[in-house]
């Protein structure tokens, strides 16, 4: 955990201040809700179907148990008894009074929560791998970077206005988790051939109505130059974003119109102008954001203790186990992910009665810190391997113990027209059936991985381009309807999906999902292939077949 100091309480004590003073001005007339916009925007409150939706950002993804108590709390005394989490690892709270924001928001800062750039045409929550400094094998704990950006950028008063809102992600491992090929800009941690920590850099990404993988375009930026790199992005795009059209306005725009090579020179020229300047990184600076994050005292534990060798007969434990628990780095320790995909629930909600639950819950097992993954589920990071069984009947009986990670029902959605006041159609309805068709774990598990993201308009909030299998609602003639792509992924091999066909009606959805599935099975050249494989083998066209065979 990062311990913030009297700089980052002041900053955010001072934002609630004014943002009452703001709320105070829009409830009594003096603004108009053009001129309140563009200050709750900057605030994470957007104005949706029915109410105002407040957007609470938990930086790269990592909460302290005061902290989730704190967000149970604004759900159960200004909302309706629950939170969503994001695939930018914020949460979101759909019923909010607007005359009440100012109440939570001062409850959130006692804790050190803010919504600071959780909406509006600047820096955005900085993401990063739920997993980061438990990870076997990363190359170091990449939150320090990502706090390093975060103060940076936090009201940054040259990136606070961009042509459109910007996307960072940051990674420090192999496998990719924080989806960084999909983000205005990702870094990915590296070490040179000196031993030296750096980033590779790509640029570029982002989904949306034009969808695009970043590109690389340095493969080595020291540690030490990451600030005036990303500056000098920001500077570039800040100078040629196009900001006469709103769908043109994103990087990736620039980078494709521009090329990734002339992108690349403007980017260098610029950065050979403030390179060695104040923005290069002393080391005591890195030390001292390194020395602010606390790391658990760890015990010296087997790796197989008695209390996990006596659990392996009881079966559900078992399934629950082998799904849901990761290796970590310290031996006797592991990572536990919760799903928040229950059958029939909407994805990546949790209860107040859950939230301080799992955080009872994660100061009895987890060293007191929860993390939030852009899957848009929750995860113990500091786990011993002796509580697992105590832990699973723990969250057994809060329903937190699905045993569907990176299975079928391991679905990702956004809030769709359920909530949106920009979705054209519905995603919820449509992940909680899909759960309840492929409820059966043996099932699911024959199946294999197998991830489902759904998207209620082409804004793609719901990541559905970069879906195994996605699902994108659209409105056609006054009527719901919903495309289906396939061979999508965001991982270190990132590709976006390709269109399996046309468009099916609401009522259709489910089953064209289990008649590709159906297909997948009938396809695949042996168990093990998973569905991807299989997709990359054969292509679109033996799955379009099948499908649309008799529609």
């Amino acid at each position: 955990m990062y311990a913030y100091d009297e700089i980052d309480r002041t900053l955010v004590n001072e934002r609630v201040s004014e943002f009452r003073d703001q709320v105070k001005r829009r409830l009594s007339g003096e603004l108009t809700e053009d001129e309140f916009k563009i200050l709750r925007l900057q605030n994470g409150v957007y104005l949706q179907l029915h109410a105002y939706m407040f957007r609470v950002a938990i930086p790269y993804g990592t909460l302290a148990t005061d902290q989730l108590r704190a967000l149970a709390h604004v759900a159960r005394k200004y909302d309706r008894g629950y939170g969503h989490f994001t695939t930018r690892q914020n949460i979101q709270f759909n019923w909010i009074k607007l005359a009440e924001l100012p109440d939570a928001l001062e409850d959130l800062a006692k804790v050190g929560i803010h919504a600071m750039q959780t909406s509006g045409n600047n820096m955005r929550n900085v993401t990063s791998d739920q997993w980061a400094g438990v990870a076997p094998g990363e190359i170091e704990d990449p939150r320090i970077w990502s706090e390093l950006i975060r103060q940076h950028t936090t009201l940054h008063p040259e990136f606070s206005f961009l042509p459109r809102k910007f996307k960072i992600a940051i990674t420090a491992s192999d496998h990719d988790r924080a989806a960084i090929k999909i983000h205005d800009i990702g870094l990915r941690l590296i070490k040179n051939e000196k031993g030296e920590t750096g980033f590779e850099v790509l640029v570029g990404g982002g989904l949306g109505r034009t969808p695009f993988i970043a590109k690389t375009i340095k493969h080595f930026v020291h540690g030490r130059d990451i600030l005036s790199y990303i500056e000098a992005i920001l500077r570039v795009y800040n100078q040629y974003g196009r900001r006469d059209n709103i769908y043109k306005a994103r990087i990736k725009i620039l980078v494709h119109e521009l090329g990734i090579e002339k992108f690349s020179r403007e980017v260098e020229e610029e950065w050979q102008h403030i390179r060695n300047s104040s923005l290069q990184i002393d080391d005591e600076v890195i030390e001292d954001i390194r020395s602010r994050f606390t790391y658990p005292a760890y015990e010296k534990l087997p790796h197989m203790p008695d209390e996990l060798r006596q659990a392996a007969a009881d079966p559900d434990f078992e399934a629950w186990r082998k799904n849901s628990v990761a290796p970590h780095k310290v031996q006797g320790y592991s990572i536990v992910t919760i799903s928040l995909k229950p059958t029939g629930g909407p994805p990546g909600d949790a209860t107040a009665e859950q939230m301080d639950a799992l955080a009872d819950l994660a100061d009895k097992y987890s060293f007191g810190e929860v993390r939030v993954g852009h899957e848009q589920n929750l995860a113990l990071p500091h786990v011993a391997k002796r509580d697992l069984p105590a832990l699973w009947k723990a969250l057994d009986k809060l329903g937190l113990a699905t045993p569907n990670v990176n299975l079928i029902t391991d679905i990702i959605a956004c809030p769709g027209l359920d909530y949106c006041s920009l979705a054209n159609a519905r995603s919820i309805p449509i992940a909680q059936e899909l759960t309840r068709r492929f409820a059966n774990h043996e099932l699911a598990n024959l199946i294999g991985r197998l991830h489902i993201n759904i998207s209620g308009c082409i804004n793609a909030c719901g990541h559905h381009h970069v879906g195994h299998i996605g699902i994108l609602g659209v409105e056609k003639n006054g009527e719901e309807v919903y495309q289906i792509t396939i061979g999508g992924r965001a991982d270190e091999n990132a590709a976006l999906g390709a269109l399996i066909g046309p468009g099916v009606k609401f009522d259709e959805v489910a089953d064209v999902i289990e008649d590709v599935v159906e297909a997948y099975l009938a396809l695949r050249e042996r168990p093990e292939e998973l569905f991807m494989d299989t997709v990359k083998r054969l292509g679109v066209e033996p799955f379009k077949e099948r499908v649309y065979a008799t529609r």
